[in-house]
């Protein structure tokens, strides 16, 4: 058993003098920033929305830590960089996190690790159903005013499993078995919701369910607001396209190039060719042209954009099909369709960053809830990005940069008998940003 008063051995002398390292520090954290995050999450109330849409089986008198409170619990820990629920066994006597869940450094522990496993085992269908809309909620609440008009990115990501999980499937192209979740962003990067499902490409038959339960929520918050779709190839099929003129939707969806389409196109490619081959030092050449045309399965023709480049790496052609009334193609292409590749990174900050693809419980169900807490921990960084200095670095830095810069500060936790005071390192390089952000998140969501 270690001894926190016995010095750390083997460490060599500095300019001649021995060095004396104990763990003997008292309440110490390496987590000072949680107090922010916490500020932002009692602004959102993510938890708590989280919360009300489950039924707590427990017995009320035996209750030691609530729904939301390990709601909250587990929220921040994957902000802070604690993917694991194991993690929580440590963390459950760190006096930030206890803190950030309005307890005194001298409260009692945290929940445990089994207490989330359980929690995240308990949802059925139904109240992961009520959990999505209240995503939507949230989404819809975090705007100061209601919007005139508001885009929805909707794409699917590979996420890989290793083990016997429910709705796994092995998909050639990534040579893994694994999920292959929907996921929605708005153009701001706001998180809309996520759909736990099998590693294949979805269908018409499968994206409209989804397409009807996210605009009748939206619908319900802003029975006004104009929506546009924004979508790959995946996602234009007939059933999307029905859809969406059926409810007044606007779109603008990638195309597979087919022969059909090529047609249109055969002498524009011809000439951007040439052009390129003319000058290659200009660099690529590109061109557009619309046109009029449809697949067999589709109901109507459509106006589809093609665009044509030329370069060193030869030909490139894409095609889209929309139904917005700009007449300039390429502003339509540029503009509209390629900014589509914005949720990617958005996608990415929730993966990689948040560890959103740690979904290795054997039920679907407690996978699908483990998309909505790492969806809410995205919110939580999110929102401290916000509070952030317009046309700052910060307002545009990556969630494991805030994390690193804003969370990760190493904190004394000293509890007097009228208040706590927590000591922060006088060298910390984010004083002025944290003091920023702390005015400003008040005022996230009016």
């Amino acid at each position: 058993m270690y001894d926190p008063m016995l010095p750390l051995p083997g460490l060599s002398p500095v300019a001649g003098k021995r060095v004396v390292v104990n763990f003997d520090g008292g309440l110490l954290s390496s987590d000072g920033g949680l107090l922010a995050l916490r500020e932002v999450e009692q602004r959102l109330r993510v938890a708590d929305r989280m919360a009300a849409c489950l039924v707590d089986p427990r017995a009320p008198d035996a209750i030691t830590h609530t729904l939301a409170a390990i709601m909250r619990f587990r929220l921040l820990m994957i902000a802070a960089g604690y993917e694991d629920g194991n993690d929580a066994d440590t963390l459950r006597c760190d006096p930030m996190f206890k803190m950030a869940l309005d307890l005194l450094p001298s409260d009692r522990e945290l929940c445990s690790q089994p207490t989330i496993s359980r929690l995240e085992n308990l949802p059925d269908a139904r109240a992961l159903l009520r959990l999505g809309r209240a995503m939507v909620d949230l989404y819809c609440e975090s705007f100061q005013q209601v919007p005139g008009r508001i885009t929805l990115d909707i794409d699917d990501t590979f996420d890989a499993v290793h083990g016997g999980q429910q709705l796994r499937l092995f998909n050639a192209h990534y040579d893994e078995y694994g999920f292959q979740p929907i996921v929605v962003f708005d153009g701001a990067g706001r998180f809309i919701t996520a759909v736990l499902r099998p590693a294949k490409r979805p269908s018409g038959k499968e994206i409209m369910p989804i397409l009807r339960r996210l605009l009748r929520a939206i619908r319900t918050n802003w029975p006004r607001t104009k929506i546009m779709l924004r979508a790959d190839s995946h996602y234009c099929c007939p059933e999307v396209l029905d859809f969406c003129r059926a409810n007044g939707l606007d779109y603008i969806l990638g195309v597979a190039p087919t022969t059909t389409l090529r047609r249109h196109i055969g002498d524009l490619e011809a000439s951007v060719k040439a052009r390129y081959e003319a000058a290659p030092k200009d660099g690529k050449a590109r061109r557009y042209k619309e046109f009029y045309d449809g697949a067999a399965s589709w109901s109507r023709v459509e106006r589809i954009i093609a665009r044509v480049e030329a370069g060193a790496e030869g030909p490139d052609t894409r095609f889209v099909v929309t139904n917005l009334k700009k007449r300039n193609a390429r502003r339509l292409y540029e503009s509209d369709y390629c900014r589509r590749g914005q949720a990617e990174n958005h996608i990415k900050s929730w993966k990689t960053h948040l560890a959103a693809d740690r979904t290795s419980c054997t039920r679907a169900t407690a996978n699908q809830l483990r998309l909505f807490l790492h969806a809410g921990a995205y919110w939580i960084m999110w929102g401290l990005r916000a509070s952030m200095p317009r046309r700052s670095m910060w307002r545009v830095a990556q969630f494991d940069t805030l994390r690193l810069r804003l969370v990760k500060i190493a904190a004394r936790v000293v509890e007097m008998k009228t208040m706590i005071r927590v000591h922060l390192p006088t060298s910390c390089p984010a004083q002025h940003i944290l003091y920023y952000a702390l005015g400003r998140i008040p005022r996230l969501v009016c």
